[in-house]
């Protein structure tokens, strides 16, 4: 009988985890690229669920503008220009001391992603623009690394789970960024709590069947939602493309620059 932490019985109790599945997120590696909005849920999540280690990279301060929809920091911490990822990390070790949590105040590019995130089992997007994305689908689809794309602005958001070998990846489905200044962002468009909330929620949903070796279960299709509309829909996935630079032709450009 495999023994599970108390504080994981009620989690641990859930058909489509069980002990074995809760066993396995003990031993899972996650990293959490940002810790904005979406990060800072997906890292409180991860390290309630008891996965092994979480890593947070994160190279910003708190700033007001953030508390919003930044549900692990604070106005002290705000006032103080706190670095995101450094005050995660030291906040959630005190949420649960059996996991072991790694902030790391940096950037994330071509020359250091690979020290970043070699050795982790899972990627968690909480990025904020394309050049990044793209940066982290070629590192992903590199290493035969899954990850999870999540996206919020305004009212809405969107998931993708990228599983490289068996889904389309990143840029099957979205082959050009848009060009700068088109795209709305938080900045320019606004960004609600509750869908940073949703999108974060199901980002990690989607990690934890991962992680807990259901990849069977993971979702195939991109949800889309709307909580100003109340709307829920998914999408259907283009199939994988051989034409596709990077899982077809295997050309890792953004890895590159």
């Amino acid at each position: 009988m495999i023994d599970v932490p108390s504080r994981y019985s009620r989690q641990a109790l859930f058909p489509g985890l069980g002990a074995e599945g809760q066993a396995a997120l003990m031993r899972s590696s996650v990293v959490v690229v940002g810790c904005g909005g979406l990060g800072a849920l997906q890292a409180s999540l991860l390290v309630r669920a008891g996965v092994g280690t979480v890593r947070i990279i994160d190279r910003d301060l708190v700033e007001e503008s953030n508390l919003h929809r930044q549900l692990l920091y604070d106005e002290d911490d705000a006032r103080r220009l706190q670095p995101k990822a450094a005050i995660a990390a030291q906040k959630l070790r005190s949420v649960n001391s059996l996991v072991r949590v790694e902030g790391i105040v940096d950037e994330l590019n071509a020359a250091t992603i690979e020290r970043l995130l070699g050795g982790f089992d899972l990627v968690l997007d909480a990025t904020d623009n394309f050049a990044a994305r793209y940066l982290l689908n070629d590192y992903c689809v590199k290493t035969a690394t899954p990850w999870v794309y999540g996206a919020c602005v305004g009212a809405h958001g969107m998931t993708i789970s990228i599983l490289p070998g068996d889904t389309p990846c990143l840029r099957c489905v979205f082959a050009d960024a848009p060009p700068p200044g088109v795209a709305p962002t938080a900045d320019t468009a606004g960004v609600l709590g509750p869908i940073v909330g949703v999108i974060a929620s199901l980002q990690v949903a989607e990690a934890l069947k991962i992680a807990a070796g259901r990849r069977d279960l993971v979702s195939r299709r991109p949800a889309v939602i709307d909580v100003w509309d109340t709307g829920l829909r998914t999408l259907e996935l283009p199939v994988r493309d051989p034409g596709c630079p990077c899982c077809g032709e295997r050309r890792f450009e953004f890895l590159e620059t």
